[in-house]
């Protein structure tokens, strides 16, 4: 769908609003993935210095969250929306929510990675949680993307992205269980790494939550809780 057809109204102040309302999602979902990409590097490379920056910089996404929203609000308020106008303003509101709570991962991930000492790293299989992040990366840009363009074909191939992270994070899960029961004075330290981990996943299942509000927004159709094979008959569907 072409971005421009979404904000073409009689109104220009109308176009413009939602044009501004677009605009300040991608600028919060750039945010949010250098918030990723800092915690990931601070987790797998002890860089204290990214880590620190992911935590003392997540009220900016905060901020970005609460500015959208009030936003929206006043659109509701004053344009009654109806039919695809709605569903944008929905899907909108739906995204923020689930970028300000990838933020929230990424500052856990930051915090995390301060606690731990460039020993502790030993415990962890890094190679393979770095796979894992540059992969949920990856998916998180591709959800991005699929926004900027509202692209419901890109949203489905970006969300079944996440079998493969789920199957990532649980042989990383199933290595750091293995270990902890092996070595039993590396609990503390390896319960970081895998929470790290299990955060990692997180990001990934909140991009598949922004692609399902794409099918949403272009088709009219709620792909939540639906397999994956039904979220791409929906996202290639006649529109109704």
């Amino acid at each position: 769908m072409d971005k421009k057809s979404i904000t073409q109204h009689v109104s220009q102040q109308y176009n413009e609003e939602l044009e501004t309302i677009l605009t300040k999602v991608m600028n919060m979902g750039g945010l949010v993935e250098r918030q990723l990409s800092d915690a990931l590097v601070a987790l797998v490379e002890g860089d204290t210095q990214r880590g620190e920056s992911v935590v003392t910089s997540d009220y900016l996404v905060n901020a970005a969250e609460v500015e959208v929203d009030e936003e929206c609000t006043h659109v509701i308020a004053r344009r009654q929306p109806a039919a695809i106008d709605l569903r944008l303003v929905l899907a909108v509101i739906k995204t923020i929510t689930d970028l300000e709570r990838i933020g929230d991962e990424a500052e856990r991930i930051g915090r995390m990675a301060l606690h731990l000492l460039d020993q502790d790293r030993q415990y962890g299989p890094m190679d393979e949680i770095q796979a894992l992040g540059e992969h949920i990366k990856g998916m998180l840009h591709g959800a991005l993307d699929a926004f900027a363009r509202m692209d419901a074909e890109q949203a489905v191939r970006v969300a079944q992205e996440d079998i493969k992270a789920d199957a990532q994070y649980d042989a990383i899960f199933r290595q750091l269980v293995s270990y902890m029961q092996e070595h039993p004075q590396a609990v503390p330290s390896v319960l970081d790494i895998l929470w790290s981990a299990r955060s990692l996943e997180r990001i990934g299942d909140r991009s598949r939550n922004i692609c399902e509000y794409i099918v949403y927004f272009v088709r009219g159709k709620d792909v939540r809780h639906t397999s994956f094979e039904r979220m791409a008959q929906e996202a290639t569907g006649d529109r109704r």
